[in-house]
C-alpha cells in the first residue's frame, strides 16, 4: 500500500486535493530522523519540518517495517485488529503531511495542537469511512473506544508533549463523539451534512477549531 493512497482518501473527504505526493516527501531510515530531531523523540511516524526564512522543508518519516506490513496486508482490502496499529500510524503520518501543506499553501501557520487533533479527527474519519466501505451492514461502535478511551501515551514522551498528546485526543474525542451518534441515527442528509462540517472543521485555526468543539460538542 502506497501512502499516496491514504492522501487521496483524506483529499476526498476534505475536497483538499494538493499538488504535491506525499510519497516524494518519505523517509524511512530512522538515522536520517536521528539527525534531523531529538533522537530519544524518534517513533514508528514523524513529521520533520525545517524552515529557512520563508521557506519550509518538510518531510515525512515512516518506519519501514511498517510500511512492509502494511503491503502485506493491505487495509484498504481488509481492515482488522491485524493491521489497525499500522494503519493508524501511517494514517498519522499523512494526515499531518497534507494539514501542514495545505495551510501552507494559504500561507497560514499551523499550531502543534491544531495538528494533533486533526490527525485522530482525521483517524477516527478515515477508518469509519473504511470500516462502513468494508461491511456496510454494521455501525463500529467499538471504533471511538478503541481510538480514544483505549489509546496511551507514550511514557518516554517529556511531560509538555504527553500533555498536548492528552489534550489533543479530548479534543477529537468529543468531536467525533457527536460525529459518532448523529451517524447512527441516520436521516436523509445526516452523512451530507457531517461531511460538509467536516470539511468546514479542516479550514479552521486553532482558536476555532476548539471553539467549535466546545460550542457543539
Amino acid at each position: 500500500m502506497r501512502l499516496t493512497a491514504l492522501q487521496d482518501l483524506l483529499a476526498g473527504i476534505y475536497d483538499v486535493p494538493l499538488a504535491h505526493d506525499v510519497h516524494d516527501f518519505l523517509v524511512t531510515d530512522p538515522h536520517a530522523v536521528a539527525l534531523a530531531a531529538d533522537a530519544a523523540a524518534v517513533s514508528d511516524e514523524q513529521l520533520l519540518v525545517a524552515r529557512d526564512g520563508e521557506d519550509m522543508a518538510i518531510a515525512l518519516y515512516v518506519d519501514a517495517h511498517v510500511l512492509a506490513r502494511l503491503a502485506d496486508s493491505d487495509p484498504l482490502a481488509r481492515l482488522d485488529g491485524a493491521n489497525l496499529a499500522d494503519w493508524w500510524t501511517a494514517l498519522e503520518g499523512v494526515s499531518h503531511f497534507h494539514y501542514l501543506a495545505f495551510h501552507a499553501g494559504h500561507d497560514r501557520e499551523v499550531s502543534r495542537l491544531e495538528l494533533e487533533t486533526q490527525a485522530e479527527i482525521d483517524k477516527y474519519v478515515a477508518t469509519l469511512w473504511l470500516l462502513r466501505r468494508q461491511h456496510p451492514e454494521r455501525f463500529p461502535r467499538e471504533l471511538h473506544r478503541l481510538l480514544f478511551a483505549r489509546a496511551r501515551i507514550d511514557p518516554r514522551l517529556p511531560p509538555q508533549r504527553a500533555e498536548l498528546y492528552r489534550r489533543a485526543s479530548a479534543y477529537a474525542g468529543r468531536f467525533c463523539r457527536r460525529m459518532e451518534a448523529r451517524l447512527q441515527r441516520p436521516a436523509d442528509g445526516t452523512w451530507r451534512d457531517m461531511l460538509a462540517e467536516l470539511r468546514r472543521f479542516y479550514r479552521l485555526n486553532e482558536t476555532r477549531k476548539l471553539a467549535h468543539i466546545e460550542r457543539c460538542a
